[in-house]
């Protein structure tokens, strides 16, 4: 047996889960779960994909396909199940009965892999946080195994009741402990933002889905070694630098952040608030997109959300689409710099190559031009739209008019 097959028999192998309930562009080849499941250090055994009007209350499939899965995992030999959609709690118990095997679905998939990546104090915080507020949901299946007796008169309950209350009440302090260290914690990035603000310093934050490139713009504007990797969330900690501006005569303040993906467990969103206030403070957004990805609108959109839940929707938008060099011959545009319609307002949009260095000039050009007309503008008008929405600034091709 040579190292490829020893390694390929050590890893645990899934069945990957999705039901297509009528949702617009539903992941028929299941492919993001799939890598999601492979950050996480998974080998996907096989897919099944099936259609429900609704979720099944028992099964969430229902009893025909439940068989199907558990073949499945029979004849793979499969150590787990993954569902592309979230299971309540029951749900995840009857179907751990039927199949034999543990099931979990995309919130805690997404939750083991922020556990495995935080890396900084207040990360580590944050998952804690999130994944103990999705075990609070999950006691009736972790206890399970406790029988709930009656005892004689004067007599409460048997061990099974003891337990889960015990248990609700340790994970209920432990929540509580962790939100407090959390708030410390979004206490000291609050005075460092004001400290930035006093010294009238410009913040830029880069947001978008994941994988789409964040960290490597990062590190290529400003110098850096930010982790970054091929894979989903290889970024988690928010990190700031400054980025030395010339042409403005100063620098502004860099930040790079979590990325985002769809369904993003709203515990996760809440958990992360410290991380994403750096979004929600910004004077520019840059927007970053995976051009070779071709549902690039819909994460784009999924982005969209994600910063309406948190309160960045009208921080102005600079839409970066990073991978130039992986687009197909067809499909690369005529001018790296020009404009598009994002939410009913025109912003600027560029494309680049962070790992081949193409467009980065242009992109620089363009912050410049935001930072000096946000400078410029009122402080009683800090987000003016003309910044990025002046379409007659473009010509026919979308490119900056000389003024």
């Amino acid at each position: 047996m040579n190292s490829t097959t020893a390694t390929a028999a050590t890893t645990p192998s899934v069945i990957l889960v999705g039901v297509d309930f009528g949702t617009p562009h539903f992941d028929h080849e299941l492919e993001e779960l799939g890598l999601l499941a492979e950050t996480a250090g998974f080998r996907v055994a096989d897919r099944l994909a099936c259609k429900r009007k609704a979720p099944d209350p028992a099964l969430f499939v229902g009893s025909g396909k439940a068989e199907e899965i558990k073949l499945l995992v029979v004849s793979h030999g499969a150590n787990e199940v993954l569902f592309d959609q979230s299971l309540s709690p029951a749900q995840q118990r009857n179907l751990e009965r039927f199949l034999g095997v543990a099931v979990n679905d995309r919130t805690l998939l997404i939750l083991e892999i922020f556990a495995q990546r935080a890396r900084s104090h207040e990360g580590k915080l944050q998952v804690e946080l999130a994944r103990l507020q999705y075990l609070s949901t999950r006691l009736v299946r972790r206890w399970s195994h406790l029988e709930r007796q009656r005892g004689g008169v004067g007599h409460r309950g048997g061990p099974g009741e003891t337990q889960i209350e015990l248990d609700r009440r340790m994970l209920s302090e432990s929540v509580k402990r962790t939100r407090e260290r959390l708030e410390k914690v979004k206490k000291q990035r609050a005075t460092q933002r004001k400290q930035r603000d006093r010294r009238n310093a410009f913040n830029v934050s880069l947001v978008g889905y994941t994988n789409a490139g964040k960290s490597s713009i990062f590190n290529a504007l400003v110098k850096a070694r930010a982790y970054a990797a091929d894979q989903l969330f290889a970024t988690l900690d928010t990190t700031t630098r400054q980025l030395y501006l010339g042409e403005t005569g100063g620098s502004v303040s860099l930040s790079d952040t979590v990325g985002f993906i769809r369904a993003l467990p709203h515990g996760l969103v809440d958990a992360f608030a410290a991380t994403l206030q750096e979004a929600v403070d910004a004077d520019l957004l840059l927007h970053v997109v995976d051009a070779s990805n071709p549902n690039y609108f819909e994460q784009i959109q999924e982005v969209q959300r994600v910063l309406a839940d948190i309160g960045a929707a009208d921080v102005p938008q600079i839409l970066v689409f990073n991978k130039l060099d992986a687009m197909s011959a067809e499909t690369v545009p005529a001018a790296l710099v020009g404009s598009m319609e994002l939410d009913g307002r025109e912003v600027t949009r560029i494309y680049i190559s962070a790992i081949q260095g193409t467009g980065l000039p242009e992109l620089r050009s363009v912050l410049v031009d935001a930072v000096a007309r946000g400078k410029l503008s009122d402080d009683g008008d800090r987000y003016p739209d003309a910044r990025f929405s002046d379409s007659s600034q473009t010509d026919d091709a979308g490119l900056p008019l000389n003024e």
